[in-house]
This record gives C-alpha cells, structure tokens and sequence, in this order.
C-alpha cells in the first residue's frame, strides 16, 4: 500500500507527471482492477501484480531465461564432449586437465560476450521498433498540447528503459557465462580427480543431474510444457551436439 503523494514523488524521479494526469491514469486501472484506491492510497490487486511482473520481465528482462537455458546447455554438452573425449583417447591426467578448462574457458567467455554484445543489440532494436509504433499511434492524438506531452513522456520512458535494458544485459551475460563454466566444470573435475571406473560413470551422471534435472525443470516452468515433452525434447538435442562435436572431432 502506498500513498499518492508518495507515489507521485517516486515517479517525478523517473519522468515529470501532474497529478491530474496520475489520478486519471489511477481510476482507470482501479475500474480495470489492477489497484484499489481508498483513501489517498493505492494498492495492487493480485491480478495487478501478476501483470506488472510480466510488463517488467517483458520491457526490463529481468529474469534471464535464455542465460540459464543457454548456459545450462552449453556448459552440459562441453562437459560431456570433453569427457567422452578424455576417455577414449585416453588422455592422462595433467594433458586432460589442461584441454578440459582451456576448452570450457573459451565456451564460457564467449557465452558472455555473444549475450553481452547480442543482447543488447537485440533489445536496443526493440525499442526503438516498439518506440516508433507508440509515437505513431500517439500521433492521432487531437490535441497539440497533449499529443507533446504523450510524446515527450514516451520519449524519457524509452531513456530509462534503455539504461535498465543495458544492466539487464550485462547481468544475463554474467549468468550465462558463470552457469556455462560451473556446468560444464563440476563433472569435469569428477572425472578428473576420481579413480577408474568411478570417474567416467560419477561424471556421466552428473551431467545427467544437470541436463535432466536443472535444465529440464526450468525450462518446463517457464514455458509451461509438460516436463516429459521438455525431456525427450532436451536430450534429444543435447544428444546431436554430443554427437556431431565428436565425430568432427574424430575426422579433424
């Protein structure tokens, strides 16, 4: 719950609003029940909150879904990859070592940068699209004076969504390519620092533990398909990866 002069001092922080102009915006979502006003204050109804967590993981992605997906993956597949490897070739402890992390390094850096770089490309032409289809749509707006208004409120949320989008890039990245690392490290180590046979199997259920475990759960949440689909789906994948990265391996 929060007071209106509160709330009004929060948001002339962010972008310069009258109150005449907040309290109409206030009704309107109070009559499409998203808040209740009562009083001087406001409060989200659930279905508000509910609707302001999708408009905030929508414009601010906030919760980096394609990190975790992408780091999980990546970091599992070079895990597996380098194990298998490991053990056919029949590499020794200090040469397997070295390729291991080497190897794992590269994918994780470059997970990083390509969020990084990628991302913010991506969502800066985003907004700009979703920018342009907003200032048309408030072109048709009648009057002058508050056409400007609507334009020049537009144009300070874009500001402030570009620079929230650019941390949110930064901080995906930084998952993606720490969740890469530690995927793809765990199993690694257990192979390298267990005895035969324990090592191979201990390492090859880990990445199990991973893929069908972590990987598999977050991403049936989050898409809301049943987890068997996103099972078969998610080895079946990480299994042609497996499998192609060995034999290009094999023929180099």
């Amino acid at each position: 719950m929060l007071e209106k002069h509160l709330l009004k001092r929060q948001m002339d922080k962010l972008l310069s609003v009258e109150m005449g102009d907040l309290d109409k915006a206030l009704k309107e979502m109070a009559s499409e029940g998203l808040i209740l006003s009562h009083d001087g204050t406001v409060q989200l109804t659930e279905q508000g909150a509910r609707l302001g967590r999708e408009w905030r993981s929508l414009l601010l992605k906030k919760e980096p879904v394609l990190g975790v997906v992408a780091g999980l993956t990546d970091g599992s597949i070079t895990g597996l990859v380098v194990i298998l490897s490991a053990f056919i070739a029949g590499l020794a402890i200090s040469t397997a070592t070295f390729a291991a992390f080497l190897t794992l390094a590269a994918v994780a850096l470059t997970n990083f940068s390509s969020f990084l770089l990628g991302g913010i490309t991506e969502d800066l032409a985003d907004m700009m699209t979703l920018q342009t289809l907003m200032n048309y749509s408030l072109s048709d707006i009648p009057d002058k004076k508050e056409r400007e208004k609507s334009l020049l409120l537009v144009k300070h949320l874009f500001t402030i969504l570009h620079k929230e989008i650019n941390r949110s890039n930064v901080y995906a990245a930084m998952i993606c390519g720490t969740t890469t690392f530690l995927a793809g490290s765990i199993p690694i180590m257990a192979y390298l620092l267990l005895p035969k046979p324990l090592n191979i199997i201990l390492s090859l259920c880990i990445v199990g533990g991973i893929v069908g475990v972590f990987l598999v759960r977050y991403r049936s949440k989050r898409t809301k398909v049943h987890w068997k689909v996103t099972l078969f789906e998610t080895i079946a994948i990480v299994a042609i990866a497996v499998f192609a990265s060995l034999l290009l391996g094999g023929s180099a």
